[in-house]
C-alpha cells in the first residue's frame, strides 16, 4: 500500500510540475510569422481632395532598410519620381518630389520578413482636387473674322492717250465761198431776167 501511495504521490508531483512548467514557458511568438501591413498613408481606396507628399506604410514587424522597397505609379502605369525609403522601426516612408495631377494612384511595396520570406502587395488612391488646374492643351489661335470686307485690288491707273483728230466732213464756210454762191444766184436772176424779155418781145 505505501508503494503504491508514493508512486500515486511521485505522478501527482510530476504533473504539477509539468502544469507549472507550461506555465511558465510564454506563448509561441509571432516572431516568426510573415509581415503584414496593417496601415497605409494614405489608406487604400482614399479619395483625396489634396495631393499628398508622402506616402508612410506600416507594417506588423520591423522592416529592413536594405530590403524594403515602395514605390508610385500613375494610371498610366508610369513610375512617379520619390525619394528613397526612410525606414524607422515597423514603419517606411518616401516624399513625393512634385505635386500629383489629378487622377489614380498605385502603391506597391515588398518587405522582407524576420524569417527571410518577402511580402509583396500594393493598393490604389485617388486624387480629386477642386482647385488643380487643367493640363494645358496645344490650340490653334482663333481669329475673329472682321466686318469690314478686304479692300480691293488697287491697280494701276490707265494712261489715256490723247485722242486722234476727228475728220470733218463739213466743208469750209469761209467768206470766199460766200461770195461764189451769191455771184451764182446773181447770175441766175440775170439770165431769167433776160429771157423773160426776150420772149414779151417776141409775143408782141
Amino acid at each position: 500500500m505505501l508503494i503504491r501511495i508514493r508512486r500515486r504521490s511521485a505522478a501527482g508531483l510530476l504533473a504539477a510540475a509539468l502544469a507549472a512548467a507550461a506555465l511558465l514557458v510564454p506563448p509561441a511568438s509571432p516572431a516568426y510569422a510573415h509581415n503584414v501591413l496593417r496601415k497605409a498613408t494614405p489608406a487604400q481606396d482614399a479619395k483625396l481632395t489634396a495631393p499628398p507628399t508622402k506616402i508612410t506604410l506600416d507594417f506588423l514587424q520591423k522592416l529592413n532598410p536594405k530590403f524594403t522597397t515602395i514605390t508610385l505609379s500613375d494610371a498610366t502605369e508610369q513610375k512617379v519620381t520619390t525619394g528613397e525609403p526612410e525606414v524607422s522601426g515597423t514603419k517606411g516612408t518616401v516624399t513625393i518630389d512634385a505635386p500629383l495631377a489629378n487622377g489614380t494612384y498605385t502603391v506597391a511595396y515588398r518587405v522582407v520578413s524576420t524569417d527571410g520570406h518577402p511580402v509583396q502587395g500594393s493598393y490604389k488612391f485617388t486624387v480629386a482636387d477642386p482647385d488643380a488646374s487643367a493640363a494645358p492643351t496645344a490650340s490653334a489661335e482663333v481669329t475673329e473674322p472682321s466686318s469690314t470686307p478686304p479692300a480691293a485690288p488697287t491697280t494701276a491707273a490707265a494712261s489715256t492717250a490723247p485722242a486722234s483728230p476727228v475728220a470733218s466732213d463739213s466743208t469750209d464756210d469761209g467768206p470766199g465761198t460766200m461770195l461764189l454762191a451769191g455771184g451764182g444766184v446773181l447770175l441766175v436772176l440775170v439770165a431769167g431776167a433776160v429771157v423773160f424779155l426776150l420772149r414779151r418781145r417776141a409775143s408782141s
